[in-house]
């Protein structure tokens, strides 16, 4: 988002309020702007940008998803998922905006509607990983923890060191009873990174040798 020939992000704010100043009909300028003011986590001005960029550009389906994303920042699923939804009607089969309402239905405990949404997203982009592993989360929520399985080791072929799938993976492994199998699996999550649950490092203790 910085270009290259700007020092700081406050000399790349100022020439673009400035180009907003000139002419304030560009929707570019005005989500380049939203996006240079998110990275410093003015949400609120960033928020005025993004609606003024729509205010020019009404299907400009980034500038919705950028809404939804400061939506989810104030704990708004509904205010997030509507804003996806506008960006998934103002442009055919957007994978982001899709992921994005699957996510909100993961958080508000929709399992079934999020793996709707999840396998268009990946029906559309098929390597979108992040989708990939939300559709594993899916599917443990719903208690299919051979799916859970089956998504996490698509991801991890992608993307061996994508530490999520692999913490999805020892939690699909456990319920399915393959503690060995378990455990190597959240010892990777770990090793990755991944801050594993306590509560299910507990869980695993008595299973290993």
């Amino acid at each position: 988002m910085l270009k290259e020939h700007y020092e700081n992000i406050d000399d790349y704010i100022a020439d673009l309020k400035s180009a907003i100043a000139e002419n304030d009909q560009c929707a570019n300028h005005h989500y380049n702007l939203a996006q240079a003011l998110l990275s410093k986590r003015d949400f609120m001005g960033a928020e005025e940008c993004l609606l003024n960029a729509l205010r020019n550009s009404p299907r400009m389906a980034e500038a919705y998803v950028q809404l939804g994303g400061i939506c989810l920042q104030r704990g708004d699923l509904d205010g997030c998922l509507h804003y996806n939804q506008e960006a998934a009607n103002c442009r055919p089969q957007y994978a982001v905006a899709m992921s994005n309402i699957a996510f909100v239905h993961l958080q508000k405990g929709e399992p079934d509607k999020a793996i709707a949404a999840l396998n268009k997203a990946l029906n559309w982009s098929p390597n979108f990983i992040q989708a990939r592993n939300e559709l594993a989360t899916a599917y443990y929520m719903q208690g299919n923890f051979t799916g859970c399985e089956e998504a996490c080791r698509a991801v991890i072929k992608q993307e061996p060191t994508f530490a999520p799938a692999w913490n999805n993976l020892a939690l699909a492994l456990f319920d399915l009873e393959r503690y060995d199998e378990a455990i190597e699996a959240c010892d990777k999550a770990r090793e990755l990174g991944f801050d594993v649950q306590p509560g299910f490092l507990e869980e695993l203790k008595p299973y290993r040798k």
